[in-house]
């Protein structure tokens, strides 16, 4: 998607090594308390990722006026840290850097430091993440740029080892700020250059060009291109996008609701229906075949270190689980497999047993650390397992999920990963999934209560009206789907939660909760996925209440987000804080484009009883707005096309049709 700046031009080339870029990442070190002799100005934060760098050394200020104008005053470039609460490298190099008194000596005497949680101020990441991936390829986070006092980027990358040499031929960030302090210090003119050049590109990317007009023509062109495209990508072997075993690999839920949708439309032909409803479903058992899923607790890890679902990266998000929770519950409806089923309950009864806030909202996040290393709640060592031998079941267990040979996770330890889906495993035993489940359960039961005694990961308890209301979906629906009235109850609960507690008197919803306390304007995703949970509650329900909720939220998310001009939503509002650029954003990543939901928003409500004609206009021009987009890079948002598709095979006869903007 990124189209690089040419930077050659640039009167500046700074000379550190894009070795950086391509670190061996080893384990980290063990874990060092934090001193509490220092504390600087994030104590007066209320997220827990600032939180735990309130008592670095580090003189860290929150993102605002007030760290800027320092900069300004002083004469300093800034230093920009992003990052979050379950964040495992974040974590390594906040102990490897942000803890070395020397190292923060250097950091408050050369820069100004900021510290930015990316999950409440994502357009803050977005636009620097932007900068990042134009300057080195890459991105990740932490995140780590520097920039003009006036906020413009001037170079940055991801993790830095502390010192030169301490993970391999990285550069270390020691000698990193040295040259970007020498530079700003006796290239100004040079550096600022570069920082407009870059900020210049960073503005086009995320606001380019409107194409040429009959690019934003909507037909099923644009449709079929999406399905070419990840079918491309599709992996036939392991299933899910990407075909490099060494590479990481996502669940990408976005693109298994486009490829859900093509399995039950009568609009294509039975063997696209077929195609679709094969990809959808072996991605599905791929990531139920390996440690991803937490077959002992339930609920979903990030994303698989490899290309085969076999090892995760250990944090568990909310976003991720309500998405799949969805999922899962919509291929259960389709197949009857009773795996399944038992996958959507134990994303649900993981969240509500380990997220659930008081109130009723879910938390963030479980971190991927524990005791100062990743994966230590969950990996097991073949003596640990061995004190369960005497439990019924035992052996079976060890033989279903590969227990008995070479250990699977750094070389000495095991994650359970049967490495198919159990209702494969059953079938090559010549029984069935519900007789296999049973025979394990006494011994998974066992060891999930072992592993309850540990030190757990940290909880990230920040409250995001956005993940909130992907979870109230994914509980909405596992609830209609299951017949679960307990979890359409936790939805409703969570919905009640969030408009009591995050919306203003004024019909605003904002961001953030925590320690007792709601704040920052709401962004686009903010409200499309809210709406969205809204809306499966409606379904699930059928209570008027959750749809006039629903509308109401969506009148105030066109008066504050719709572009008037181009069509479709900016993801800040229009009295947002001013950043060096307005977003738009329609890519659906791990967490869908606000963009995409909005669009499946606004055809319910243009169905719905006395809707308002304005949600078919707006419907139609967020698609035209992304049309161009589609035809570009055709896997960008599949969620869109999958709404654009059922909007062209619902279209009504061509007398009765409202006229395109």
């Amino acid at each position: 998607m990124l189209n690089p700046p040419d930077l050659r031009s640039c009167h500046l080339c700074i000379c550190i090594s894009l070795a950086v870029f391509q670190t061996t990442f080893a384990q980290s070190p063990d874990t060092k308390p934090a001193s509490k002799q220092h504390t600087n100005q994030l104590a007066k934060e209320s997220s827990p990722y600032l939180l735990q760098h309130a008592h670095n050394p580090v003189d860290w200020y929150p993102w605002g006026e007030e760290a800027f104008a320092k900069a300004k005053r002083e004469g300093k470039m800034v230093f920009l840290s992003v990052g979050y609460a379950a964040c495992h490298w974040c974590h390594v190099m906040e102990r490897e850097s942000f803890e070395d008194p020397e190292i923060a000596k250097q950091m408050n005497e050369k820069f100004v430091c900021v510290k930015v949680d990316r999950e409440e101020r994502p357009d803050v990441d977005q636009i620097y993440m932007t900068a990042v991936q134009m300057i080195s390829g890459n991105g990740g986070w932490p995140m780590s740029v520097f920039l003009l006092p006036d906020g413009r980027p001037f170079w940055g990358g991801t993790y830095f080892p502390a010192r030169t040499g301490d993970r391999g031929n990285s550069v270390g960030f020691l000698s990193i700020m040295d040259q970007i302090d020498k530079a700003w210090k006796t290239q100004r003119d040079a550096v600022t250059q570069q920082a407009t050049t870059l900020t210049a590109a960073v503005k086009a990317n995320q606001n380019p060009d409107k194409e040429k007009p009959d690019d934003d023509r909507l037909d099923e062109s644009l449709v079929t291109l999406v399905g070419a495209a990840l079918a491309e990508q599709y992996d036939p072997i392991n299933g899910g996008f990407g075909r490099d075993p060494n590479r990481p690999k996502f669940p990408e839920p976005s693109n298994l609701v486009f490829l859900l949708d093509r399995s039950r439309s009568d609009a294509v032909n039975d063997t696209a229906r077929k195609n679709a409803k094969q990809m959808l479903i072996k991605t599905l058992d791929g990531m139920l075949s390996g440690s991803m899923y937490d077959h002992l607790g339930g609920g979903f890890h990030r994303y698989s270190v490899d290309g085969l679902w076999q090892i995760p990266h250990f944090e568990k998000m909310l976003y991720d689980n309500g998405q799949l929770a969805s999922l899962y519950a919509e291929a259960y409806a389709d197949t009857d497999n009773p795996e399944y089923r038992g996958i959507v309950e134990g994303i649900c009864d993981f969240t509500l047993r380990e997220l659930k806030a008081p109130g009723g909202a879910f938390y963030s996040a479980l971190d991927a650390d524990s005791e100062g290393e990743e994966g230590k709640f969950y990996r097991w060592t073949q003596e640990e397992l061995e004190e369960s031998k005497e439990r019924p079941g035992f052996e079976l267990f060890k033989k279903v999920f590969r227990l008995n040979g070479e250990p699977n996770f750094e070389g000495e330890y095991f994650a359970p990963a049967p490495g198919k889906s159990l209702t494969a495993v059953a079938t090559e035993q010549d029984t069935n999934f519900e007789t296999l489940n049973q025979n394990i359960e006494a011994v998974r039961k066992h060891l999930f209560q072992v592993r309850g005694k540990r030190i757990r990961p940290i909880t990230d308890v920040k409250i995001l009206t956005a993940w909130n209301g992907l979870m109230i979906s994914g509980l909405a629906d596992a609830g209609r789907i299951l017949d679960r009235k307990d979890y359409v109850k936790a939805a409703a609960d969570a919905a009640n939660f969030i408009l009591a507690e995050l919306k203003t008197e004024q019909g605003r919803l904002l961001r953030s909760y925590a320690a007792g306390e709601a704040k920052l304007n709401a962004y686009l995703d903010d409200y499309a996925f809210l709406v969205s949970g809204l809306i499966a509650l409606h379904r699930a329900t059928g209570d008027e209440r959750w749809l006039q909720s629903a509308a109401k939220l969506t009148d105030k998310q066109i008066e504050l987000f719709a572009d008037e001009q181009n069509g479709g939503f900016f993801f800040t509002s229009s009295d947002h804080p001013t950043l060096i650029v307005r977003v738009k954003d329609p890519v659906d990543s791990a967490i869908p484009s606000g963009m995409s939901v909005t669009t499946e928003n606004l055809a319910y409500l243009a169905a719905s009883e006395k809707a308002s004609p304005e949600y078919t206009t707006q419907l139609i021009s967020t698609l035209k707005s992304v049309a161009p987009l589609l035809r570009r890079a055709s896997s960008a948002a599949p969620r869109t096309a999958a709404a654009l598709a059922n909007y062209l095979e619902r279209l009504p006869p061509p007398a009765l049709r409202i006229p395109q903007p």
